[in-house]
């Protein structure tokens, strides 16, 4: 299809990647719950600022793909915790399980906003220092970001939270929540503890 009248670069907005990943696209936070085996924590979600992040993940909630799956991975710094969860289509599932994946989205742009641009940016990491100062969320307590998949790409179904402010991270990630009641919980999460199910709040 020939596009007339807008640059190549201009038609790379979240309106092009809702609707190439057939996404409804949601341009407002969202609040969800997580159910855990540890209690619950309550997330908002910056669909303002990560559009096609968030409107991808709302999705995968809808499909029930978080339900019963575990934080199956921690890293541990001196003052910071990497607590990862979600689905790794690599891994080995069950045959229904392996139905429900092949429905979902491939990976999917890092996305990352700063703070004076309407959109964000697409498949491009923020590495310039005046840049990074300018990122409209960094990792800091509580904060919800995709695993990345090489330098440009995010896993659809992969996340991850870090406990403290982890600024070595800042602008190489698409940080798309953050967690605004029990963190405490969040603290609590062991390797292999359970998501139950994930409920968006109406």
């Amino acid at each position: 299809m020939l596009i007339t009248g807008c640059s190549y670069k201009s038609i790379l907005d979240s309106n092009y990647f809702c609707e190439k990943f057939n996404l409804k696209c949601i341009k407002n936070n969202e609040r969800v719950a997580f159910k855990t085996s540890k209690g619950d924590f309550d997330v908002v979600l910056y669909g303002e600022n990560s559009p096609v992040t968030v409107s991808n993940f709302i999705e995968n909630i809808k499909n029930n793909i978080y339900e019963n799956k575990s934080f199956y991975k921690l890293i541990n710094y001196n003052q910071v915790q990497i607590i990862h969860s979600g689905v790794n289509p690599e891994n080995n599932y069950d045959n229904q399980e392996n139905r429900n994946l092949n429905k979902l989205k491939p990976n999917i742009p890092l996305e990352i906003k700063l703070k004076k641009e309407i959109e964000p940016k697409y498949s491009y990491q923020i590495v310039d220092p005046f840049e990074i100062s300018n990122i409209a969320h960094i990792f800091e307590k509580g904060s919800l970001a995709m695993v990345k998949i090489g330098e440009r790409e995010s896993s659809s179904t992969e996340f991850f939270f870090v406990t403290n402010k982890f600024p070595e991270l800042d602008g190489r990630y698409s940080i798309f929540g953050k967690v605004v009641k029990g963190i405490e919980v969040l603290e609590k999460i062991d390797k292999d503890d359970l998501i139950y199910e994930i409920i968006i709040f109406n």
